[in-house]
């Protein structure tokens, strides 16, 4: 096949790429930088934005399938900013694919698009979304998921998939920023809670991409869904937290804040954001106030079920490959 991943140079998009490729699919990536390890894996790279209708139209030519990886991810932005990025970017790349006669999209999500500051435990995909949301990101990517899942159509097969707190060897968002911050002894526990959380080990997220555009087409049983990804081994969070502390041979995370000094932090960081256009992320907000506070896992048997999902790398196997990364980083 021919296929194009938006945001292939990102993080799961370039882990995507390279299944691709290894299996001998023929990839183009569309994101706004080059990259070399794009290049020697033999993949053509288009430069462009998603905002720009016409460069996704052009770049989707020739293709069989679509994987729509790239977003404005992050907890603190303007909403003008997430919204052309996340929710008309997606109207593009939906654009593209009629306007080039591709009958599969494969779009990346966020289960963030059902969380509304409350526990869930063992959620499956008939979790409603919210009535409000509390950052813009998870505001946006709900309504671009919705957005992707009503082009489903006879001419277009559409699923959405919901990885959870992706990690491993290669990031450059979550493990970077926790490592960062536990090496400044700016990290808290939020609660004394043992909340229980899922995550996603980077490799088998993006397999779950490939599985789920093998079995989709119109009509077939994805088409049309949404689907939770998960290593589906949930655990307390400030112990994930420090595993991959460990796995950099930074101290555990052992001071605490309550909850609610948490929120009001983040009601005041905000506020002070806001008022004074500062740069940079506030060090914290209400959606993370909550996020570090309760539990959030789900049921990934629909995906097993559907497209025969198996996480195959465990969270103990990450470890080991995170920790001989960090040891061993590329030149």
């Amino acid at each position: 096949m021919k296929v194009l991943v938006t945001g292939g140079g990102g993080f799961l998009g370039s882990t995507i790429v390279r299944m691709l490729r290894e299996r001998g699919d023929e990839v183009r990536s569309f994101s706004r930088g080059e990259y070399p390890a794009l290049a020697a894996l033999g993949v053509e790279q288009i430069r462009g934005s998603l905002e720009d209708r016409d460069a996704v139209v052009a770049a989707a030519r020739g293709c069989d399938l679509v994987f729509h990886v790239a977003a404005k991810a992050g907890i603190w932005g303007s909403y003008h900013d997430f919204y052309q990025a996340n929710v008309a970017g997606t109207g593009h790349v939906i654009a593209a694919c009629l306007s080039n006669g591709i009958s599969r999209l494969v779009y990346t999500s966020s289960p963030s698009v059902v969380f509304d500051g409350s526990d869930v435990e063992g959620g499956n995909e008939s979790l409603p979304y919210p009535e409000f949301y509390e950052a813009n990101y998870p505001a946006t990517k709900a309504l671009a998921e919705q957005l992707a899942l009503a082009a489903n159509s006879p001419e277009l097969a559409v699923t959405a998939l919901r990885p959870h707190l992706i990690w491993g060897p290669g990031d450059n968002h979550l493990g970077p920023r926790i490592i960062a911050k536990g090496r400044a002894g700016k990290l808290r526990r939020i609660g004394s809670r043992p909340n229980l959380v899922d995550t996603v080990y980077v490799d088998n997220a993006a397999r779950a991409h490939l599985q789920a555009a093998d079995m989709l087409s119109p009509g077939s049983s994805v088409a049309g869904k949404c689907y939770f990804i998960s290593n589906g081994e949930p655990l307390p969070l400030w112990d994930m937290v420090n595993r991959i502390l460990a796995a950099a041979d930074v101290p555990p995370v052992t001071r605490s804040i309550s909850p609610k000094l948490a929120f009001a932090i983040g009601c005041i960081c905000e506020g002070i954001w806001s008022l004074f256009r500062l740069s940079g992320d506030p060090p914290m907000t209400r959606f993370v106030a909550h996020e570090l506070a309760t539990s959030h896992w789900f049921d990934i048997s629909a995906a097993r079920r559907d497209f025969g999902y198996t996480p195959e790398i465990s969270i103990d196997e990450g470890l080991v490959r995170l920790r001989r990364s960090l040891q061993n980083p590329p030149a």
